[in-house]
């Protein structure tokens, strides 16, 4: 039996390789196609895709200015083609020393909020901007703009008037490029230092690739890809990521530098202004990892660069258990409301989730002049999770989060750091949508530190206050000292609106606000007395003032009809889909249908049927949606519930019934309301949606015909844990087959289209398991055509390839799905 399937793959790989000799984009049937040429969808649809998109909108700390630009989507696939290196986790643009294939916003401008007055922003033409950092006071602001040549910086104030600062080129290849000194005068730049041309291939390679390994552990296979492979890899690393930091004084006109070129990491002043807090990467580089698992420094400067202490020094990352995090400190930054004092997390675990310890993480601190030993301040029993720690304004209280891996759990702690006291302040399922409390809302100290934003001992909370009948997002009040909360805001029922950020005061805010039929705006509201809200909730009544008046760019997308639906798996967990149905659909008339999902992963089933998203959301089409579809006269059930209900440790022990169940059900619903027509039903899915399809196409008959996209067939390829899933293969050998559909190609006996990018960086959805799923299903006698499209990666972003996927998914399931002989649901054995 081993040596059959052992003989089967390198048959298929074979293939693979005739295949790709001997074709191009596409094959059908049994006989191998030329390359196609590029095919755009019909022009009602490109009128669709390529409308006016609503600009990126950016908030001044103060909320009295909201920044405008117009996003850069489509990109030609030249731009695609243009070279770049792939560098230890990155692609790198070396025209312009940044990440390839990403687009930032033209045509920027402010809004006053409690005017509305528009100031245009003349950064020249072709420029994009990428960040914008903003001082405390929301008055001046910095930003990255992508030249055609090099990263800028431009410094500008509300005034409208922006000034580019010459002879500095940004590298924002690891982190924010400029940052505004505790000051609020100066800037902290990352730099290109001066340097001479990249380092030039050999003419041969100075010698084969090696990888060795003796006595290592298991690390997980879902890490990165485009590492580092060659000597002249690893001169490159070198040569793009290093960074000079630099001091500048835009109105005195000065640049300072500070330190030694190097790759940075982290540079960030302390509070005070006294001390710079480092993080450089240092050598040799290692060719198994990607650059965030180097070996680094963590260290102590002075502001003119010297070194004060060596905080941390980090060896390469290259054996850290599946799912677990490294050792030695994590997640080191200043305290914001201390002079200079610094904070970090350390495992007690080894790095290792599964490990049986009291405490997994404790947290620890070091004051200036950091030549003492560095002080425990409190043990976690569980994962202290990153970014979702945050510090008050006032004394020395820290919210710290814990994540309990197994009951996917999160717990919330406040911290008295200077009385060294600690209590829980609330915990929840993170899988709780319907009881989640949101997030906590910040506010910037007078050094620019954020800090969370209080009213009194509560602190302030906004979330997507999902329910039921769909998301109604809130602002919240949540007391420190006795957990209650106090809404303050609610969005009602027949509208999509939520809490932006506070304008000038707390008795103001910008408020987005859509419906299904209204384009999103913004809004300047003022809380008002408060009343009693739909469902008898407790609102405070507003007044508001419209701040910007965009236009609906895709008016033909009103006609279509969005609802929730809910209904049951056959064990009874609650499921829900939303049904899109086309304009002038006929109720009770069945239509060729289309089903979109992304399998998910639960503890319970009660969290597994909550409702996600809202019927009230303003509907846009961007690249590839399954949604295009109602434009030619289909029925979609968009983001059916497809939920992996288990133990994190055993989850897809029950992948594939449970993968079938969810299906099954939401088919039987469709048919009974009389939307979707039994014979004719389709389903597409992207990645892990992609695996969804096969094994559906494998081990059901409910659909058709299916779209697979940048998915991942054979988990045995990922032999050390995938998604979820930590055990290996060789711990759960039969659980990675019965979840790859390479194994089961043979039973796939409807047709499959298959697109994958041909660049594609995800590594758990290699481009090769397209190639050899492919081949497996032809060579047993399938349908299938594969499409390659080059230069993309996980994702499709080139104008040629968006419109070219429309094309071939319509073509599809124009020919299977739609062309299908009408049945009646009494037809159609769902058992």
């Amino acid at each position: 039996m081993k040596r059959t399937v052992v003989s089967s793959a390198i048959f298929l790989l074979f293939s693979v390789a005739a295949f790709r000799m001997a074709s191009g984009a596409g094959a059908s049937g049994d006989s191998l196609q030329p390359a196609n040429k590029w095919q755009s969808p019909p022009e009602d649809l490109l009128k669709v895709l390529h409308a006016p998109q609503l600009p990126w909108v950016w908030t001044a700390p103060t909320g009295s200015y909201l920044f405008l630009a117009d996003p850069v989507i489509y990109p030609p696939l030249d731009e695609l083609a243009a070279p770049m290196h792939k560098l230890a986790g990155m692609r790198v643009n070396p025209v312009i020393n940044s990440h390839h294939g990403e687009h930032g916003g033209t045509s920027p401008r402010l809004i006053r909020v409690d005017d509305g007055t528009t100031t245009l922003l003349d950064i020249g033409e072709n420029a994009e901007i990428y960040e914008i950092e903003w001082t405390v006071d929301g008055q001046r602001f910095a930003l990255t703009v992508k030249h055609s040549d090099q990263m800028g910086l431009w410094i500008g104030s509300v005034d409208g008037k922006v000034t580019r600062v010459e002879n500095i080129a940004l590298n924002p290849l690891m982190g924010n490029a400029v940052r505004w000194l505790p000051d609020q005068k100066r800037l902290l730049v990352r730099s290109i230092p001066k340097r001479g041309p990249a380092p030039k291939p050999p003419a041969i390679p100075a010698g084969p690739a090696i990888l060795e390994g003796e006595g290592a552990s298991a690390r997980s296979t879902y890490e990165a890809r485009n590492l580092l492979e060659t000597a002249h890899d690893d001169a490159l690393f070198d040569y793009y990521t290093t960074s000079e930091l630099m001091i500048v004084d835009p109105s005195a006109g000065k640049v300072n530098i500070i330190g030694k070129p190097a790759p940075y990491v982290t540079a960030d002043f302390s509070p005070s202004g006294e001390y710079l807090l480092i993080e450089r990467l240092v050598g040799p580089w290692s060719h198994e990892v990607a650059w965030w698992r180097f070996a680094s420094k963590i260290e102590v400067w002075d502001d003119k660069g010297k070194l004060i202490a060596n905080i941390a020094s980090l060896p390469v990352a290259d054996e850290v258990p599946v799912h677990g995090v490294p050792l030695g400190p994590r997640s080191v930054s200043w305290r914001p409301t201390a002079p200079h004092t610094i904070f970090w997390v350390e495992a007690l675990d080894g790095g290792d989730p599964v490990a049986s310890v009291p405490h997994r993480d404790r947290l620890m601190f070091l004051d200036a002049p950091f030549t003492s030993e560095p002080r425990e301040v409190f043990r976690a029993e569980h994962r202290i999770q990153p970014g979702r720690n945050a510090w008050t304004a006032e004394g020395g209280t820290l919210m710290l989060t814990q994540w309990e891996r197994i009951r996917r759990w999160r717990y919330v702690w406040l911290l008295d750091v200077d009385k060294g006291t600690s209590r829980l302040w609330f915990d929840l399922d993170e899988d709780d949508r319907y009881g989640d409390p949101g997030y906590p809302l910040f506010r910037p100290l007078s050094n620019g530190f954020w800090v969370l934003r209080q009213k009194g001992n509560a602190v302030y909370f906004r979330g997507s206050g999902a329910t039921d009948q769909g998301d109604r997002p809130f602002l919240d009040l949540r007391h420190r000292d006795t957990g209650k909360t106090e809404r303050l805001f609610r969005c009602d029922t027949g509208r999509y609106e939520y809490f932006v950020a506070f304008a000038g005061d707390e008795d103001h805010f910008v408020l987005r606000s859509e419906s299904a039929v209204d384009v999103p705006n913004y809004y300047l509201a003022t809380f008002g007395k408060e009343t009693e809200g739909s469902e008898g909730e407790a609102n405070r009544v507003m007044t508001r003032v419209p701040i910007t008046r965009f236009e609906d760019p895709t008016p033909e997308l009103r006609k279509i009809e969005k609802r929730i639906v809910r209904y049951e798996r056959k064990d009874g967990v609650p499921l829900s889909f939303y049904l899109h149905l086309p304009p002038g659909y006929k109720e009770g008339t069945p239509l060729p249908t289309v089903l979109y999902a992304y399998p998910l992963e639960y503890s319970g089933a009660t969290t597994a049927g909550q409702v996600r998203g809202s019927a009230q959301r303003f509907m846009r089409l961007y690249g590839a949606s399954h949604l295009f579809f109602l434009l030619r006269g289909y029925a979609v059930l968009d983001q059916a519930a497809m939920p992996m209900i288990g133990d994190p440790e055993t989850t897809y022990d029950t992948f594939v019934p449970q993968l079938v169940a969810d299906a099954e059900a939401a088919v039987a619903k469709a048919i009974e309301m009389g939307v979707a027509d039994p014979e004719r039903i389709g389903i597409i899915g992207h990645s892990h949606g992609g695996l969804m399809v096969a094994n559906l196409l494998a081990h059901t008959d409910l659909f058709r015909a299916g779209i697979a996209r940048s998915g991942s067939y054979n988990k045995t390829n990922q032999p050390f844990g995938f998604q979820s899933e930590r055990r290996s293969l060789f711990e759960a050998r039969d659980v990675y087959i019965q979840v790859s559909p390479t194994f089961f190609a043979d039973q796939v006996n409807e047709p499959i289209l298959i697109i994958h990018g041909d660049d594609d960086s995800n590594p758990g959805t290699l481009t090769f398991q397209s190639e050899v799923f492919f081949e497996a299903v032809r060579g047993s006698g399938g349908t299938a055509r594969l499409v390659l499209l080059p230069f993309e990666d996980h994702g499709y972003q080139a104008r040629e390839s968006v419109e070219h996927v429309l094309w071939e998914q319509l073509r599809w399931f124009d020919k299977y799905v739609k062309g299908a002989e009408t049945a009646t649901s009494q037809d159609y054995d769902l058992e």
